[in-house]
């Protein structure tokens, strides 16, 4: 049993209270940011009820009080209920799919009266809750193909229910989990692999339409490349043998470069062709050397080359035949193939415009006239961020940027002082969630990430988004506060 004597007393001196400082001055900045980008000229009290400011004080309150009410439950409390906390919030999210009312398109809310609630903002902490327990049982094994399937199904399942109510930017946000499954133990080629499809994507959709030589996509010469490239590199990383990674590597470059020369002097001809013909061959060898020597890290590197191959040519066919055009459009407008700063690209123009005139210092508390003018959309929910760069300038926004920095860092240091794998694996999940929604919002606001709609923590207006942000920190923080509790 846990020790109970003195036990509020035994929470307060075990809180971090670096934390809470750091989420009290996040709560400030917010409400400030929330002030400025819905102030209209005129308005003479901003804290009515009336307008957001005044209500944002309500959800901060309302916050504050969820935080406190949580620290004084008992730390196992997460631990035995959050099979039946995530079952509930699953529950929810299933009935908001066939949810009569229609925001902007999506059936993620909750209309109960005066009061909207959107399960998905509350379902993350549900969710690192059943995937630490999960994860914490006896006997898992990240390594274990069935152990690390479970877990992909746990965070999968509340993200395929947040598709289906056409909340895609929400859905998003569960990619953040496998951050916290390399830190358990997740093989980095995992991670590698989603990052090469990232590039993938961006090079080869980008430069398609570049002719390279007049007779090659310069967008396909680049990825088989880099397929063959990281292929080798994956040959010499986890096989360790030098000479046969040069060996590939001399024969697909050389081979390669013998092509381009032979279509620039000789026969004009697409060179991709050569590289598909490489990239089979290469494909071949690795299989060939699996079935010899019964090595299985040889069908992984062909499995991985098979996957890129296909994912990139499949791709293309999706953004052009299955994708609803408003996304083809967004996607097109953020790697540069299109310019419309009147439609898709219109947010993103508008709030890089309002950034960008903040300068240094900043305009002011209420003096921005790009958001007073109500030119950027979204601005106090997801846009939020091109307030802060209007009105405090340069300087607040890397004093934001900054308090952001505090906090991730300070949630991997509980997270790494934790003696409990439940308590470590919820951590680093927390810290994976903010981390994920603060560098793709900022991402966005810049123009850098694509707009997929997700709030910026603690800033961004609305009651579910402070509500569920909270209760995922501070279920956190009540898990380190009994870190030191005897327990027999």
């Amino acid at each position: 049993m846990a020790r109970q004597t003195d036990k509020g007393n035994s929470v307060l001196r075990s809180l971090d209270w670096w934390t809470i400082l750091i989420y009290m001055a996040l709560l400030a900045f917010g409400w400030v940011s929330v002030c400025g980008a819905s102030y209209t000229y005129g308005d003479t009290d901003i804290f009515s009820m009336d307008s957001r400011s005044g209500m944002q004080i309500v959800w901060m309150g309302t916050s504050i009080c969820l935080g406190f009410v949580i620290l004084m439950l008992d730390d196992r409390f997460f631990d035995t209920f959050s099979y039946v906390i995530f079952a509930a919030l699953l529950l929810l999210l299933f009935v908001t799919i066939f949810n009569p009312h229609q925001i902007k398109g999506s059936r993620s809310w909750l209309v109960l009266g005066p009061l909207r609630l959107q399960p998905a903002e509350f379902a993350k902490f549900a969710t690192a809750l059943a995937i630490a327990k999960f994860m914490s049982t006896y006997g898992f094994d990240i390594h274990k193909m069935k152990h690390f399937a479970g877990a992909c199904f746990v965070v999968m399942l509340p993200m395929i229910m947040i598709v289906l109510q056409r909340e895609t930017g929400s859905a998003l946000v569960y990619f953040a989990f496998f951050l916290m499954f390399y830190r358990e133990g997740m093989p980095g080629s995992i991670l590698f692999t989603a990052v090469a499809m990232v590039i993938y994507f961006v090079v080869g959709i980008k430069f398609e339409q570049v002719q390279l030589w007049e007779t090659t996509s310069l967008g396909k010469f680049v990825v088989l490349m880099l397929v063959q490239i990281f292929t080798s590199g994956m040959a010499y990383t986890y096989i360790q043998d030098k000479k046969q990674t040069l060996t590939l590597l001399a024969y697909t470059v050389g081979i390669t470069l013998g092509a381009v020369l032979f279509s620039q002097y000789v026969i004009p001809f697409d060179v991709t062709w050569v590289q598909i013909i490489l990239c089979v061959g290469l494909i071949g060898y690795l299989v060939y050397q699996w079935l010899s020597t019964q090595y299985p890290t040889y069908l992984l590197i062909a499995l991985f080359s098979i996957g890129s191959i296909t994912f990139f040519y499949s791709a293309d066919f999706v953004l052009n035949n299955v994708m609803e055009p408003h996304q083809r459009v967004r996607i097109n407008v953020l790697l540069g193939l299109e310019e419309d700063p009147t439609g898709a690209g219109y947010n993103v123009h508008q709030s890089e415009i309002a950034i960008g005139s903040g300068g240094l210092k900043g305009k002011g508390f209420l003096n921005g006239t790009q958001t007073k003018l109500k030119y950027v959309p979204e601005q106090d929910t997801d846009f939020i961020f091109c307030t802060v760069g209007e009105e405090e300038g340069f300087v607040g926004s890397a004093g934001v940027l900054l308090l952001f920095l505090m906090l991730i860092l300070r949630l991997i240091k509980l997270a790494e002082r934790q003696p409990f794998k439940f308590g470590r694996i919820y951590g680093y999940s927390v810290l994976s969630i903010f981390l994920f929604h603060v560098f793709i919002n900022v991402g966005m606001v810049l123009g850098l990430t694509p707009v997929i709609g997700i709030p910026l923590p603690f800033f961004s207006y609305g009651g579910s988004s402070l509500w569920g942000f909270t209760i995922l920190l501070f279920i956190f923080l009540r898990i380190d506060a009994g870190r030191n509790l005897i327990r027999s």
